[in-house]
């Protein structure tokens, strides 16, 4: 179907009471300042371009264009306005508008982004993603960018039209799913103290957001332990190849986030549901394999999973030095055997440990010419010095945390990972980067320096 105007164009003045505001206008905003300013301009000129109107049924005209200058013109009380009449469909007369409104330097990023769901929602005719863009003069990724902000949760909706959080922020919230949206949302503020009863609330920059989606809500799909690819492990999910949650299904959306990060899934309930699915289905193969935790704590009574001094995990990097080969980690003995972790971090890989307390190797015993109060009193000393480590880091970081009200730039950043980690336990190093998705790179110095 042709949307095109119709060639019997009429100019006229009409009355205000011959026109009405149409409902689907993309335009829900209207500042007050603009709008009284305009008002005056109309009072001394008049209104200097026609609006763009549909006759209606009853006589009467819809507003296809122009409802900003019928609002200014009711504030200045002039008699008539000056329209511009064209005859169109209803569909024809929802592309003029969309397209017309949406050219608008001063509409609002909501406003787009519910335009263009509207033109991409239309039967006839039908748009895609690259035809609106050439429509409005947009790229395609600006389109597409601005049709994900309709899939704001309410309350983000709010807070965008307020003005509490910039397009960076809602563009970033849009990408995630709904049931993750408000909990991020919060995360774009920080509460400051400033000796009033109320805290103020700053907003955060959106590389604070964006550091904050990296950390807990998307995760690397090349690490995840199951076949992305088997449709049948929770067959309501399906295969993460076809889902359009990952971010490589859209690529106008996270185009330049797929060269740095790769493919990244970005609902995390879902893809914990697979990674214990996994578990499930590697167990019940493979009764055999050793149930692991690498969490810190114990386990549940009768609870199969082993915790961390249960057993000794074996390492398949080969050791750096003479010293490092003579670790326990590095050697293989005639009770290794494979494990699948449960628990805590890197649930579902599977890894070389032995779990046999009697093994010399790996579970050597205790020497025996020592009283056991002694040696309780050792692991006494250890555990409170331990604590009181751990207490005074936290409260470094508070201060640290409370007297700089910006986050830190990369270069302090680093500054002050350089000096933890050569104070930390290498294990915890260790730890820290499987939880943060770092890998050692071969023959460069370790996953210290790594």
């Amino acid at each position: 179907m042709e949307t095109q105007i119709v060639n019997a164009t009429e100019y006229r003045n009409v009355t205000l009471a011959l026109l009405s505001e149409s409902k689907t206008n993309p335009r829900r905003t209207f500042e007050e300042v603009a709008l009284k300013e305009l008002a005056s301009s109309i009072r001394t000129q008049g209104v200097l371009s026609p609006l763009l109107v549909r006759p209606l049924t009853d006589n009467g005209f819809e507003i296809i264009a122009g409802a900003r200058r019928y609002r200014a013109a009711q504030m200045a009380e002039v008699p008539t306005v000056p329209v511009r009449i064209v005859h169109l469909s209803d569909a024809a007369a929802l592309e003029a508008q969309l397209v017309e409104n949406l050219v608008r330097s001063e509409i609002h990023p909501m406003e787009e982004a519910q335009g263009f769901r509207a033109l991409l929602d239309l039967e006839d005719p039908k748009y895609s993603i690259e035809q609106i863009a050439a429509k409005v003069g947009k790229s395609p990724v600006f389109v597409a960018s601005r049709l994900k902000l309709s899939d704001l949760v309410p309350a983000a909706v709010d807070a965008f039209y307020a003005d509490e959080i910039g397009v960076g922020h809602a563009l970033l919230l849009a990408k995630l799913p709904a049931d993750q949206q408000e909990a991020a949302l919060q995360v774009c503020f920080k509460e400051v103290y400033n000796g009033g009863s109320n805290p103020a609330r700053i907003l955060l920059p959106v590389r604070n957001l964006q550091f904050w989606i990296d950390s807990n809500i998307l995760l690397v799909l090349k690490d995840a332990p199951f076949n992305k690819r088997d449709a049948q492990l929770i067959p309501t999910a399906g295969s993460c190849a076809d889902c359009p949650k990952r971010t490589g299904h859209n690529k106008l959306l996270f185009g330049d986030d797929l060269g740095r990060q790769g493919d990244r899934c970005t609902d995390p309930n879902c893809y914990a549901a697979k990674v214990s699915a996994h578990v499930a289905q590697t167990v019940a193969a493979k009764p055999e394999l050793v149930q692991i935790s690498t969490a810190y704590g114990g386990q549940k009574e009768g609870s199969p999973v082993l915790p961390r001094n249960k057993y000794t995990a074996i390492r398949d990097d080969k050791p750096k030095s003479k010293d490092d080969a003579k670790r326990p980690e590095f050697k293989v003995c005639k009770f290794t055997t494979e494990a699948i972790i449960t628990e805590g971090a890197d649930v579902g890989t599977i890894h070389k440990v032995c779990a046999n307390p009697t093994c010399p190797v790996h579970h050597p015993k205790q020497p025996t010419n020592r009283s056991d109060e002694k040696w309780k009193a050792e692991q006494d000393k250890q555990r409170k010095e331990q604590a009181i480590a751990n207490s005074t880091g936290l409260r470094v970081l508070a201060a640290v945390s409370a007297t700089v009200p910006v986050r830190l730039l990369k270069r302090d950043l680093l500054f002050i990972l350089e000096r933890l980690v050569s104070v930390m336990d290498e294990n915890r190093v260790e730890m820290l980067a499987r939880q943060h998705g770092i890998r050692q790179k071969r023959d460069d110095g370790g996953v210290s320096k790594t």
